[in-house]
């Protein structure tokens, strides 16, 4: 690792608002499709908008650096600072930093965040899942910001958790309506806007088994019904915001 990413670890170690060892969840996908989204999360972002269950806007600005929007009051920059991976596992850890304005805080609230990624492969019930973990760091700026972090903190742990956990489930169901729909999901990836030609192709072929669909518009909006299906549209979501 480069020194001065050691150096924003060493911070993270020494001056840490909120730490979080979120609970293991278990994503029930090929090991090389959970790989693609850590490192292009925006692929699976772009999925989100065009089934329209989220207003996230992840734009990359270079190798492994995005902005990021929530729609709901927070924005900044993310960075994949670190990157291992072998036959037992991987490691990720991205580096954020930004604000966020509005309810949930009296006045703008500015920090950055350590994410450490972990996933490796086990067997539950003769099947073969990816075991993720996350670590999440939060330092933010200002004695008064750390007050009401620390207030809140409830709050965000229980945030953190429930979106950790809908995220794996959301790629485990992406994975199994790729297998049972493959020319559907192909057509469905040829929509992702925000995605280039051959992330789309290669996350539809890591999907699917590495095989290469042939599109068929009437199966797309099969897998569309069913991926939506459990999550709230970005609108209602927004209503029950208000």
């Amino acid at each position: 690792m480069a020194a001065d990413d050691r150096r924003i670890i060493e911070h993270f170690h020494q001056a840490t608002t909120l730490y979080r060892r979120l609970p293991a969840e278990m994503v029930q996908c090929d090991a090389a499709l959970l790989e693609f989204v850590l490192t292009k999360p925006e692929t699976l972002v772009d999925v989100w908008r065009v089934l329209g269950i989220s207003r996230v806007a992840l734009d990359p600005t270079g190798p492994g650096c995005w902005r990021l929007a929530d729609g709901y009051g927070t924005e900044g920059l993310v960075r994949l600072m670190h990157h291992e991976a072998g036959p037992d596992g991987s490691l990720l850890v991205f580096h954020g930093s930004g604000g966020y304005t509005g309810p949930l805080a009296p006045k703008r609230l500015t920090g950055s965040c350590l994410i450490a990624v972990r996933y490796q492969p086990v067997v539950v019930d003769g099947r073969t899942v990816q075991r993720m973990e996350v670590e999440a760091f939060l330092d933010v700026d200002g004695l008064g910001l750390e007050l009401v972090t620390r207030t809140l903190q409830p709050l965000i742990v229980r945030s953190a958790a429930a979106n950790v956990h809908e995220i794996c489930l959301f790629v485990s169901q992406f994975a199994s309506a790729a297998t049972r729909n493959p020319a559907g999901m192909a057509v469905l990836a040829e929509q992702l806007p925000r995605t280039a030609a051959a992330d789309r192709r290669m996350l539809c072929a890591l999907a699917t088994g590495r095989r290469v669909p042939t599109p068929e518009p009437a199966a797309a909006a099969d897998v569309s019904e069913e991926l939506a299906a459990r999550w709230m549209t970005a609108d209602d979501l927004d209503a029950t915001r208000r």
